[in-house]
């Protein structure tokens, strides 16, 4: 049973008389659950914001923790739950916090002959049930973005673009390329092409361990946006596998132009641009 107006006021009454006795023991249950992974000083001022603002929703606010009374008591949950999930605190860990106030009350009624009734038992663990669940969501939703933070930055750091010579650029895909990272390849060779002002630009597949019809589309827009950016695109990296791949599904590329490695699609561009090149190495005079 959700616990009433009247058995929020006693609780807030419970907590305020014994406050100090209900802070300390809170802060020692949850320091155990721990293990020193969190300063005393620190955990007890995160305990005594919680004790502090149950106290200041008031039996309306503990009665219903939607309620615009109560709303201080959510943002103080919140706050712990996304600082535990930051911290890489398991979600047991962080609901351990609220729910250590469990055997506080218990011990209240044990050690210090306060009087409790099994429906006030019922609803003050009701209560410490629904704000675990609170923290719970919240810490949820903090561990979600983390990790969709990471992904993204990992997505970005596996795919680079590098300035390789004067108007040249490269991409050096590795790995398979779907369509998220399809996305972060166009958006950052386009911005690269802009930066560096390049009329070129390589791709090169020789990482990527297949191509299929989802790949070559994906390869083929990203050309195309660098077209309409007023820049070149060479795609190297075309091995044997991948080439008979390509005309087995029938892909065309059309008019870009294709190279069996990131050296060879070098060559090219530069002659394109004029560059003098050579496949083999000067002779050293005796």
């Amino acid at each position: 049973m959700a616990l009433t107006a009247d058995g929020g006021d006693r609780l807030v009454g419970l907590l305020s008389e014994h406050g100090e006795r209900v802070v300390q023991r809170w802060t020692e249950l949850v320091s155990a659950s721990l293990r020193g992974r969190l300063s005393q000083a620190e955990l007890r001022l995160q305990v005594q914001e919680l004790h502090a603002s149950m106290i200041n929703a008031g039996g309306a606010g503990l009665a219903d923790l939607q309620a615009p009374a109560a709303g201080e008591l959510r943002a103080v949950l919140a706050d712990l739950s996304r600082s535990r999930a930051r911290q890489s605190f398991t979600a047991t860990e962080t609901a351990i916090s609220v729910y250590a106030l469990k055997d506080v009350l218990v011990e209240l009624a044990e050690t210090d002959g306060v009087e409790l009734s099994l429906r006030d038992v019922l609803d003050f663990t009701g209560l410490v049930d629904r704000m675990g669940l609170l923290t719970f969501e919240t810490y949820v939703q903090t561990r979600e973005g983390l990790i969709a933070d990471q992904a993204e930055q990992l997505l970005e750091l596996s795919t680079p673009v590098v300035k390789i010579w004067d108007g040249v650029v490269a991409v050096p895909l590795v790995g398979t390329l779907d369509s998220a990272r399809a996305q972060v390849v166009m958006e950052r060779l386009l911005q690269t092409l802009v930066d560096t002002g390049s009329p070129y630009a390589i791709i090169d597949i020789t990482g990527v361990p297949a191509v299929d019809t989802q790949v070559a589309q994906h390869i083929l827009k990203t050309v195309v946006a660098a077209r309409l950016m007023g820049a070149d695109c060479i795609i190297s990296g075309i091995r044997p596998q991948i080439a008979q791949t390509i005309v087995a599904l029938g892909i065309e590329f059309g008019d870009i132009a294709t190279k069996a490695s990131l050296a060879d699609a070098l060559r090219h561009v530069l002659r394109l641009t004029g560059v003098e090149t050579s496949r083999r190495h000067p002779r050293r005079e005796a």
